[in-house]
């Protein structure tokens, strides 16, 4: 991988390692999650679930990488901009632009 100098850089390149819908697809449940568990944790005062955020987020995203994309998390080299991208992914996703942004990515949607 190359070194980035800035997340608009990274971005193209973390699309790229989710060209698999079935990856993106686990990245979204786990986003998901998190957002329901934060929802439940600011209603109930539950905050040992903080705990279990980063279990819920990442192990949902790595097993995408691990079962569709047979590749290497970015998490591992960029953990700040991977952290960041997915949740831009997410909201890419929800907002409709995504599909124009895996095209400029490069990525077809088969």
């Amino acid at each position: 991988m190359s070194r980035f100098t800035s997340f608009q850089q990274f971005y193209p390149y973390y699309l790229q390692e989710h060209a698999d819908a079935r990856c993106r697809l686990m990245h979204y449940i786990g986003s998901s999650l998190v957002l329901l568990v934060l929802v439940f944790i600011l209603l109930t005062g539950a905050w040992l679930w903080l705990l279990s955020l980063p279990v819920i987020g990442y192990g949902f995203a790595w097993f995408g990488h691990m079962v569709f994309e047979h590749n290497k998390p970015a998490t591992f080299q960029y953990p700040w901009y991977s952290l960041a991208a997915d949740w831009v992914m997410y909201k890419d996703f929800l907002t409709g632009q995504l599909p124009a942004k895996l095209a400029q990515a490069g990525i077809s949607q088969g």
